[in-house]
């Protein structure tokens, strides 16, 4: 219950304790290692210092931090835990940062317990060429849902990464021999243009479309392995529509854009489904290209398989968004900006 009488907006001890003003030393025992932790000029030191209020001040290979107590202890937990990733040969990039940030926020005081207890644990993905975790919570829950489901919705914003974990999480599966082959789709529809007669045969005309597929493969596996299974067709990347009339066994199934679906589309993917097969289809409901009038296949799919067995739904928000930050804000603004249509259409 809120205190109303003279102790009212008095903090209680240990509140002003953590809100005091602290410093915090941290050394890193590997030059090198400290300095790609520090980021080029120091920008990942200055996103801790924006996001956490506190200030840094960097020599050598060694971290002076000041501000609130509490922030403090979160700014040299997110550090140290980058730098172990490091150590264990993983990279580091903003999105890194970002991540470890929001899992120092999202904890309750550092101080109610012991510290090392309290740290989260994410999925990872093993890939030959390197690893892949979780950066934040619902990514952790992703990842978690395509070990555990057969068929696997990730709903939301972009830069969330939806398509490349769905993507990393099926080349672990090919990998390890799980699956024979990895199939990617998107629905060959553009992003409110008309890019009109596109010349070239037919993979020339649809490689457009399906260019993120293509990055994400080259980014998670050695160029010459993706090469390969290209040609002997182990990787096989083609628009929704050649999808018709197949059925795909023993496979990792992708599905993005899939707002960009017609309902008949939709069904007739998931209907693609074979045996020893696994599904991932992903989307961002807020960026239909489909005609006006046309309804999308996601939003029918993900109302009408609520509560199926066997499929899992994980919806992301502009929180989730691990690409760059500016890009978090600028999903937050535009869906202030849906939210205030809505409120004067309502």
């Amino acid at each position: 219950m809120r205190n109303s009488g003279p102790e009212a907006g008095k903090k209680a001890p240990w509140e002003r304790e953590n809100d005091a003003a602290a410093n915090v030393m941290v050394a890193f025992d590997n030059n090198r290692l400290a300095s790609v932790l520090f980021g080029r000029y120091g920008e990942n030191l200055a996103l801790i210092e924006r996001r956490l209020g506190v200030t840094i001040d960097q020599r050598g290979n060694h971290v002076s931090i000041d501000g609130p107590r509490d922030a403090c202890e979160k700014a040299r937990q997110t550090l140290e835990g980058l730098y172990e990733d490091l150590r264990a040969g993983r990279d580091v990039t903003s999105g890194d940062v970002e991540g470890a940030l929001r899992a120092a926020q999202t904890q309750t005081s550092l101080f109610d317990g012991d510290p090392a207890s309290e740290k989260t644990s994410f999925e990872d993905i093993r890939l030959r060429k390197r690893g892949v975790r979780a950066r934040t919570a619902m990514q952790n829950a992703y990842i978690r849902a395509m070990k555990r489901h057969t068929l696997v919705f990730g709903i939301g914003p972009a830069g969330t990464g939806k398509t490349w974990l769905a993507v990393a999480h099926a080349v672990h599966l090919y990998e390890r021999r799980e699956v024979d082959r990895i199939v990617l789709s998107r629905p060959a529809v553009e992003a409110g243009e008309r890019l009109g007669f596109l010349p070239g045969d037919m993979r020339e005309k649809v490689d457009p479309y399906l260019r993120p597929m293509y990055d994400a493969l080259y980014d998670l596996m050695d160029r010459a392995l993706v090469e390969r299974a290209l040609q002997s067709g182990e990787i096989e990347i083609a628009p929704l529509a050649f999808m018709r009339g197949r059925t795909l066994a023993n496979a990792a199934i992708i599905l993005d854009e899939a707002q960009n679906t017609t309902p008949m589309q939709m069904k007739m993917f998931l209907t693609r489904l074979g045996e020893h097969s696994r599904m991932i289809v992903t989307g961002d409901p807020s960026q239909i290209d489909l005609p006006p009038g046309q309804s999308s296949g996601l939003v029918e799919a993900t109302s009408l398989l609520q509560g199926v067995e066997d499929i899992a739904q994980v919806q992301f928000t502009g929180a989730d968004v691990v690409r760059h930050e500016l890009v978090g804000r600028i999903v937050a603004a535009y869906d202030r900006a849906d939210a205030t249509k809505k409120g004067k259409t309502a």
